[in-house]
């Protein structure tokens, strides 16, 4: 007998709370509006991190859209350190969303002068500046021609300086602190070369062969302990291992012939020759995974992460497994195929190694 009067009164209660919540609806988005944005501004990745070498993807793809995967560009936290190698066209962004302070950026390491891994080095230097209000320009470290690049995203963006400075103003953001500076560095034909080197830390960058594109690099960075290599665009070939030799961690680009030929037998056939021209002519000045996973192999690395992913990969079940071929067959190791956001860690004197992702 009390049902009725039960539910009645449960629909009633219901339909006030809807109500206030649709009434409220504003003010309530705007404390966790709020909420949100407090936890961001109070977030420090870096200090939450331990003591180590921390490798992470701000970019794992290539000239190619790709939802996965950005243009080139990976991030190194060395300590409390945090330094840029490459900057494809979303690393600001990407870097921003794994939760690092644009601002903390120290330096800028680029491997090579192909678009895809610089196109995104006026942003990066612009919101270093805007985030960090620094005195001293972004230092950017690369091979013979790093100048004229630098110079150039550096003109490009002296109007934007201009305004910035004027509505803000000087004391919040320096004239002195925007752009970047280059500083080139020359590459023996063999070994290594030091291009930074403070306390624990030590950037090492040694030629690798992209013909025609030259001058082209790779860099080793060591903090204490724990040691990376980044392979930049590269083919096999022997000047790769002897630096990668017991490296925790290779980050190696990889391209799959026998994708990359379909893609441009369809780009015939749909009337597109130029790009079928340009997917045949790519074959030759980049690595397969196969390759990649002898590198690994030979150089006896502990886990390999596969980036500059060529091509774009479908969604699909199966299709990681098509674009590695044999490569899980040659190099028994851990091998990932990176994607945008993906992070490694190695903490300091131990051989810990994890993984995740801060996307």
């Amino acid at each position: 007998m009390f049902k009725r009067p039960l539910v009645t009164w449960l629909l009633l209660l219901v339909g006030i709370s809807a109500v206030a919540l649709w009434w409220f609806q504003g003010p309530i988005a705007l404390e966790v509006a709020r909420r949100v944005a407090t936890h961001k501004m109070n977030a420090n990745a870096i200090r939450d991190l331990p003591d180590g070498l921390h490798v992470g993807l701000c970019g794992a793809g290539s000239p190619f859209p790709d939802d996965s995967r950005s243009g080139p560009c990976t991030l190194v936290v060395a300590g409390k350190r945090l330094l840029v190698f490459d900057t494809g066209t979303a690393s600001a962004r990407q870097i921003g969303r794994m939760g690092f302070w644009l601002g903390d950026i120290e330096a800028v390491f680029l491997t090579h002068f192909h678009s895809d891994h610089i196109g995104g080095l006026g942003e990066l230097m612009l919101q270093r500046w805007l985030q960090g209000g620094h005195a001293q320009p972004l230092p950017v470290h690369g091979p013979t021609g790093v100048n004229e690049v630098v110079n150039g995203f550096v003109q490009a963006y002296r109007q934007d300086q201009g305004y910035r400075v004027e509505h803000h103003g000087e004391k919040w953001l320096p004239s002195g602190g925007f752009g970047a500076t280059p500083i080139p560095y020359g590459l023996p034909e063999k070994g290594t070369v030091t291009v930074f080197k403070e306390g624990d830390l030590e950037v090492l960058a040694f030629a690798v062969n992209h013909a025609p594109i030259h001058p082209a690099v790779g860099y080793r960075i060591r903090y204490k302990d724990r040691t990376v290599v980044l392979s930049g665009d590269t083919t096999a070939n022997d000047q790769l291992w002897p630096p990668s030799n017991g490296v925790d961690v290779l980050v190696h680009e990889a391209l799959s012939p026998g994708l990359v030929r379909l893609l441009s037998e369809v780009a015939q056939q749909s009337g597109k020759p130029v790009v079928a021209k340009l997917m045949n002519d790519v074959l030759d000045y980049h690595a397969t995974p196969e390759e990649a996973a002898q590198t690994a192999r030979d150089a006896q690395v502990r886990i390999l992460v596969l980036n500059h992913i060529v091509p774009t990969l479908p969604p699909l079940p199966g299709m990681e497994k098509v674009f590695l071929g044999s490569a899980r067959d040659i190099f028994k190791g851990p091998i990932h195929v990176g994607i945008d956001g993906d992070f490694v860690s190695l903490p300091a004197g131990s051989t810990t190694i994890t993984w995740g992702n801060r996307l």
